[in-house]
C-alpha cells in the first residue's frame, strides 16, 4: 500500500515524535511526583538512557511508546502498511535495543521497569504497580 502522504510531510510527521519529554512520559512524571517521589532525568551515564531514575534506589522507569518499541499484543503497535521493508528492521532494532539495555542494567545492579503507553488508560492501575516497583522491587 501507497502511503497517505508525501515523503516530505511523512518526513516532518516522523520528525515530530519525541524521545524525551513525551505525552505518555510527562504523564507518569506527573503520577509519580504527586505520589511523593523524587527522580532524576534521562541519565545519559546509564545504557538506554532511561526516562526516570530513582538512585537512592537502584530503579529506573522506562516509558515506552506502543508503536516504537513494539508492545506485543497491542493495537497501538501495529505495522506500518507503507514499506514494511524499512519499518520492520528499524522497530525489530528498537525492540532488541530495549531488551540489550535492560540486561545491561542489571549486570549494573540496577531493577528497571516498563511503562507502557496503552497501559496509561488506566493511571490508578498504573500508578499502584509503580509504587509496588519502587517500594517492594515488584515488577509488576
Amino acid at each position: 500500500m501507497v502511503d497517505t502522504v508525501d515523503q516530505a510531510t511523512r518526513s516532518r510527521i516522523m520528525g515530530c515524535v519525541r524521545s524525551k519529554n513525551s505525552s505518555p512520559e510527562m504523564l507518569v512524571r506527573r503520577l509519580l511526583h504527586h505520589a511523593g517521589y523524587r527522580y532524576r532525568l534521562h541519565r545519559t551515564g546509564l545504557p538506554g538512557t532511561p526516562d526516570l531514575v530513582f538512585p537512592g534506589r537502584k530503579k529506573i522507569i522506562f516509558v515506552h511508546g506502543c508503536f516504537w518499541h513494539r508492545h506485543e499484543g497491542c493495537a497501538l503497535a501495529r505495522l506500518p502498511k507503507s514499506r514494511p521493508d524499512f519499518w520492520i528492521p528499524k522497530l525489530e532494532a528498537n525492540r532488541r535495543r530495549d531488551r540489550a539495555n535492560e540486561v545491561k542494567l542489571r549486570e549494573l545492579g540496577w531493577d528497571a521497569m516498563t511503562v507502557w503507553e496503552c497501559e496509561l488508560r488506566d493511571q490508578a492501575a498504573v500508578l499502584d504497580r509503580l509504587r509496588r516497583f519502587l517500594e517492594f522491587g515488584a515488577r509488576g
